[in-house]
């Protein structure tokens, strides 16, 4: 990001932090697709050309919203426990990415990442090379860690209801009329367990979260 990250006269108080801060307000609001230069200059009330004052260019900005990001997922990389420690971080990862979920396809493409993005990489793989992974086993569990929190935390903002109750009411009303028991026998026991109950879809990432850390366990030195 530019050195200037104060206000200065005559641009209203900017700073990079604002900026970013008000861009990331934008993106949570309605998406990253139509963020652009000229939207959050009107949205800030300041001219377009002020904000190139403070980051360079919609990529720099895109940079800048992708650390905040990673700055909000919280990491006790001093826990003994790497298990701990990992499941941590993949509630945490998980709760901040349905905050921001424009930045789930964001998290892996940026080429020039920010510093709460590489402290937090870095305090990924230091906990789990300290948990007994090599370093190569150490990249295989942080990316198979990253696609089971991003792809989950897609699927669950692409859901009609992600909460258990108005799934269920969801699946109740629109899914099992469409699944007669004599066509679809299977989809339709699977439905009406989600209805009546007997399963609960609030802990199924945790309950693919744990597997994939009991699939890890033995691949430590």
């Amino acid at each position: 990001m530019p050195a200037k990250t104060r206000s200065s006269g005559g641009d209203g108080g900017l700073s990079t932090q604002r900026v970013v801060a008000e861009a990331i307000r934008l993106a949570d609001a309605e998406g990253v697709e139509g963020l652009s230069m000229r939207r959050l200059a009107g949205v800030l009330g300041a001219g377009a050309m002020s904000l190139y004052h403070y980051v360079a260019n919609k990529e720099q900005l895109l940079d800048g919203m992708i650390d905040v990001v990673f700055s909000e997922i919280e990491l006790d990389a001093g826990d003994p426990d790497w298990r701990s420690a990992m499941r941590g971080r993949a509630m945490s990862a998980r709760e901040v990415l349905l905050r921001h979920p424009w930045a789930i396809p964001l998290m892996e493409s940026r080429t020039a990442p920010g510093p709460s993005n590489l402290r937090h990489r870095e305090a990924v793989t230091a906990c789990l090379r300290r948990g007994g992974f090599s370093v190569s086993m150490a990249t295989h569990a942080n990316w198979l860690l990253d696609s089971y929190v991003y792809g989950f935390a897609l699927q669950e903002v692409a859901l009609l209801a992600p909460g258990g109750e108005e799934l269920s009411q969801v699946t109740e009303q629109v899914f099992l009329p469409q699944l007669p028991a004599e066509q679809f026998p299977y989809l339709n026991e699977s439905a009406a367990a989600l209805v009546s109950g007997e399963y609960d879809p609030a802990g199924e990432f945790e309950f693919g979260l744990e597997l994939v850390l009991a699939a890890l366990d033995p691949l430590r030195d």
